[in-house]
């Protein structure tokens, strides 16, 4: 019997080790591979996109590596998760940086939370960092995690979707922001699930158990 295998894209940004870890600790029986080759990404049954730094040098890997029209691939033909900034590059565009086409898998924007982000009178600090609840929309990552779990944030910047039937997962810090966004086989989220306890990893055996239906 074969094991399955699931494809973390290795394209020099992103918490590997921690997202590979997670996601072999819940499926041992599933071949966890870091891997920015092509060939071995698009025969794996599960693909993982994560991220972290700065969305401008991101995108500019993505590209320079052909990992754009990879992810593009993955998406149409199996599961696929994006993680942290993964989320943020599958939107249309970030303002990061002075503004930064992402890949458009999502409609909407990425936007900063500010400078003088306040709840209640109170300025929040920025980049939020820590842990918040997220309340759920429908969808099977979901199954057997409470509705307005805690997960674990690091984030200066926050979606804004534009279609609120893409949006799978709701935030608050300051403001109201997508915490998770799905359509057809792909999901991303914004928080950390391999930093988020149980919760997490709850939501990464749902992805590896995922048949890419919602």
């Amino acid at each position: 019997m074969t094991s399955k295998i699931c494809a973390v894209i290795d394209y020099g940004m992103g918490n590997l080790h921690s997202a590979h870890g997670a996601l072999q600790s819940v499926a041992p029986d599933t071949q966890v591979l870091v891997t920015g080759d092509p060939e071995v990404i698009l025969k794996a049954d599960h693909v993982v996109l994560p991220g972290v730094g700065a969305i401008r040098d991101c995108m500019a890997e993505i590209h320079a590596q052909g990992i754009d029209a990879v992810v593009r691939e993955a998406a149409a033909t199996k599961p696929l998760l994006g993680i942290c900034v993964g989320l943020q590059a599958m939107m249309e565009r970030s303002e990061e940086n002075g503004g930064v086409d992402c890949l458009g898998l999502f409609r909407g924007q990425v936007k900063y939370f500010g400078d003088d982000l306040r709840e209640n009178g109170e300025r929040l600090k920025v980049p939020h960092m820590g842990w918040n609840t997220v309340s759920q929309g429908k969808h099977p990552l979901w199954t057997g995690i409470a509705d307005d779990t805690r997960f674990y944030f690091v984030h200066s910047y926050h979606v804004k979707a534009e279609d609120e039937e893409q949006v799978k997962g709701h935030g608050h810090y300051g403001v109201d922001f997508a915490a998770a966004m799905g359509q057809d086989n792909v999901f991303a989220v914004q928080f950390h699930p391999e930093k988020s306890h149980n919760a997490g990893l709850a939501l990464l055996k749902n992805f590896l158990n995922w048949d890419g239906q919602s």
